[in-house]
């Protein structure tokens, strides 16, 4: 019993502390990690609160379920505007807008998980949602070869960033492309995409996609948090609607990603719709929304899903968007302000002095 009682408190520590560590601006992965299973903190702790009935004297459980209240009422706070109950952030597309197809901007992005060789069922899947643009990443040569002799009579414009480490990038689009850049903004062989899109009636939009490096318990995270900002930053100032997608390695409600919404202004569509958790496919329990689109607001939604398993560790997701003239939205991002500007060169000046490999580029290895 002694042993069980022992247990019970440290799990209530451990809740408590996980549901206010992330408050820190301490950008280590043993930190920015914990935000990512507030999902099931949650459940965690109202398990936990319930459990201390049959485990705690009178005194003692009211201070577990004190401390086991507050850190639920933490977590959901993060997550609750990832439910229906929550004011969606992107206007869905009305009947005019739908109507309207050369507007219509179809994407998937799909992180394939390089050691994955099935790469047929990604060929598939492509084939049978005929996204206007598809983009993968963690592709090695092999990966950017098989989709390519796969889906070349598909798709007439081509990016190949073929990468051993982890971190290559194939973007295959149906709509034209120009002024297309290859560029790893903060870590070596960490690349990103940003290129000018066009619709069918003739818009330009631009489109950026981005495979930050993922948070790990024994390194900080300013080469993920710098870039994801980076990338904010510019979206931001840009004098084009803009989409960004990709694999963040980081939740939609985690602070790096608050701050990139701050910076940039773009919108979520998960908001106020639903969590589409697409990382561990092959863990229902352990699952959050590691794969993401942001867009500016001229854009509305149309269609947004999970799709389905392609023997990676991340299921691909699809948005379809239609891009009009006029900006408009539900309820937006907090406006970024000088201070936080501040911080964020400085974690990139702080970043650039480092000499160091891309995290995780090994881990196929193992």
């Amino acid at each position: 019993m002694l042993l069980l009682t022992l247990l019970f408190w440290f799990a209530v520590a451990f809740l408590f502390l996980s549901s206010v560590l992330p408050f820190s601006k301490i950008a280590h992965g043993a930190v920015r990690g914990i935000a990512f299973p507030r999902e099931q903190f949650f459940v965690l702790s109202l398990a936990m609160i319930l459990l201390s009935v049959f485990v705690l004297e009178p005194q003692p459980r009211v201070f577990a379920i004190c401390a086991l209240g507050i850190a639920a009422a933490i977590h959901v706070g993060y997550i609750v505007k990832f439910t229906p109950i929550w004011t969606k952030q992107s206007v869905g597309a009305n009947q005019a807008e739908l109507a309207d197809t050369g507007t219509h901007v179809t994407l998937i992005a799909a992180n394939v998980k390089q050691s994955n060789r099935d790469y047929q069922q990604l060929v598939d899947l492509i084939k049978e949602e005929q996204p206007d643009i598809a983009t993968a990443l963690e592709v090695d040569q092999d990966w950017v070869d098989a989709l390519y002799d796969a889906l070349k009579d598909d798709y007439q414009h081509w990016v190949k960033v073929p990468k051993s480490n982890s971190y290559g990038i194939v973007l295959m689009s149906n709509l034209p492309l120009s002024q297309t850049q290859v560029r790893e903004l903060l870590v070596d062989d960490v690349p990103s995409i940003r290129t000018h899109v066009q619709t069918k009636s003739g818009q330009n939009w631009r489109l950026y996609i981005i495979h930050p490096e993922p948070p790990v318990p024994n390194h900080d995270t300013k080469g993920r948090d710098g870039e994801i900002a980076m990338t904010g930053i510019e979206a931001g100032k840009d004098d084009l609607p803009v989409v960004v997608t990709g694999d963040l390695n980081d939740v939609a409600w985690s602070a790096p990603t608050r701050r990139f919404q701050r910076l940039s202004g773009l919108l979520d569509p998960r908001v106020g719709r639903g969590f589409y958790n697409t990382f561990h496919a092959g863990i229902p329990l352990l699952r959050w929304p590691l794969d993401h689109l942001f867009h500016s607001s001229e854009f509305r939604l149309i269609r947004m899903d999970r799709l389905r398993h392609i023997g990676s560790d991340h299921f691909p997701i699809l948005f379809s968007l239609a891009l009009t003239n006029i900006k408009k939205a539900n309820s937006t991002p907090e406006p970024s302000d000088a201070s936080e500007r501040d911080e964020v060169k400085e974690i990139v000046e702080e970043e650039r002095q480092n000499d160091r490999e891309a995290i995780g580029t090994d881990w196929e290895n193992d």
